[in-house]
């Protein structure tokens, strides 16, 4: 194990956090946690199950009701403070999630900025759990609309973007006055026990924030079972959204989720090319790739094509490719050795099936590394254009048309982000209406922040995260009607 030069080691936590206390494994054991950048082993993790999940929950639910009857503003103090933390510890919170999951340090920072812009604004948003006085039905009675918290919550993230796929739920969940139970992905479960850190020292109470890390299929299996559990949030795969949604149907509980993309991202003949550039190189390669955002397909009107290849392939082979912690470097490795392995498997689809590869800069030794790529000649019949990369692979499709492009960028399951780039204002408007996608860029690669709602439609999943909607899938609504008035 190797000095991982934290200005605050206590922040790298190995225990479950389960009521406000540090707990080991009932039978002691652990999990490995390893740099995907050089295999190195990083920490020993408790690899919890099914009792220290339950054990878990009972701590939620026991710390409910005082959670829920504090005021909004006590709520918001608490979260400000932990905002507060993150940002006084960004560096060492930045360097923890490089360790574990391999992306660039800058990148790394800012993705603890933008986690903690998320904590920030529902520390404010607390306050604003409105209700209503509706129309009365009669002249003796009226009708009052309340919002009160669902209840304890499981909140199961990915490993792509450890800390904000975090905070990012319990944000809104603990402003609406629940509490939660999470479960981060076992390749990087450190960032959500520093955060679990930070929300001890940011005087949440005990069990209101509880995270168990380990055995996957036991944890997610109490989690969807458990009655006392009322909502699960979950972000990762649609096929494992899908499971959980099937476990979660015995006790009916609310759902979010946050699920594969196909991400379009369209060259109109009228666009700035330079600009588009810009847009697509932020999209495609940050995290390597790796983001249920990031441009999957991009679609080129055959007049500009030519032109935008040459750029986009000149920028691509200016990327630096290496350790996240090495000064400079732009793409990381990807997650695991398996990661790299299917992102092969998709590129050599392609060249069987016609595509022309061209080649980016070259990695540094080590078996997680994934050396970007542009793909030419692309054609729908090839996996690149029906299913997620997670790769630094961008496909280059061509279209004649204002309707072609719409439907090939429609001709999938997903629609969760999608792009486009065109100087018309008319055009911007149809084409933004007609893509059936939750989110959509216009003239703009990052799409994602804490003010604008962020999920998807059709097999993308349900529920938003983030802006004042984000509150309401952790509120249940109740009519109170008065009567002899």
């Amino acid at each position: 194990m190797t000095d991982h030069k934290l200005s605050d080691p206590a922040l790298l936590c190995t225990k479950a956090y389960i009521n406000g206390k540090w707990t080991d494994a009932a039978d002691g054991s652990t999990f490995n946690v390893d740099n995907p950048a050089n295999g190195e082993l990083i920490a020993e993790v408790a690899y919890c199950g099914e009792a220290e999940t339950k054990a878990a929950i009972e701590a939620a639910e026991a710390a409910r009701p005082a959670w829920a009857a504090k005021t909004p503003k006590e709520r918001a103090k608490h979260l400000r403070d932990l905002f507060n933390l993150m940002m006084a510890n960004q560096d060492d919170l930045g360097r923890i999630l490089t360790l574990e999951q391999g992306k660039p340090l800058v990148e790394a920072k800012g993705e603890i900025a933008y986690g903690a812009n998320y904590v920030e604004w529902f520390a404010e948003e607390a306050k604003r759990v409105y209700g209503e006085v509706m129309t009365q039905p009669s002249p003796d009675k009226r009708v009052v609309v309340i919002r009160q918290p669902v209840g304890v919550a499981a909140l199961i993230t990915p490993w792509n973007f450890p800390n904000a796929m975090l905070t990012r739920k319990i944000a809104p969940a603990l402003a609406a006055g629940c509490t939660v139970v999470c479960k981060p992905a076992s390749e990087t479960p450190l960032s959500a026990l520093a955060i679990a850190e930070l929300c001890d020292r940011a005087g949440i109470p005990p069990g209101v924030v509880n995270i168990v890390c380990g055995n996957t299929r036991a944890i997610g299996g109490e989690l969807t079972s458990n009655p006392s559990v009322k909502k699960l949030s979950f972000t990762g795969s649609t096929e494992v959204g899908k499971m959980l949604t099937e476990q979660c149907s015995g006790t009916l509980k609310r759902l979010s989720m946050e699920l594969g993309g196909n991400a379009p991202f369209i060259i109109f003949d009228d666009a700035d090319l330079d600009l588009a550039i810009k847009g697509v190189m932020a999209s495609k390669f940050r995290n390597a790739g790796q983001t249920c955002v990031c441009t999957n397909r991009i679609l080129v009107h055959e007049d500009v094509k030519d032109a935008f290849v040459e750029k986009l392939l000149a920028a691509t082979n200016a990327l630096k490719v290496g350790n996240g912690l090495d000064d400079g470097v732009d793409l990381g490795p990807l997650v695991s050795v398996k990661a790299r392995k299917t992102v092969e498997e998709f590129v050599a689809d392609a060249v069987e099936k016609g595509a022309k590869v061209h080649e980016g800069p070259s990695t540094p030794n080590g078996e997680c590394y994934s050396r970007p790529l542009v793909l030419t000649e692309a054609t729908r019949e090839m996996r690149v254009f029906s299913e997620e990369i997670f790769g630094p692979v961008a496909p280059v499709f061509t279209f004649k048309t204002d309707e072609e492009a719409i439907a090939m960028a429609n001709d999938t399951e997903f629609g969760l982000a999608s792009y486009f780039y065109s100087k018309d204002v008319a055009r911007c408007w149809r084409v933004a209406e007609a893509l059936e996608y939750g989110m959509v860029g216009i003239n703009e690669g990052i799409i994602s922040n804490e003010m604008a709602p962020f999920g998807g439609v059709k097999e993308s999943g349900q529920g938003r995260e983030g802006s004042h909607h984000g509150l309401d899938d952790y509120l249940e609504i109740k009519s109170l009607t008065f009567g002899g008035i």
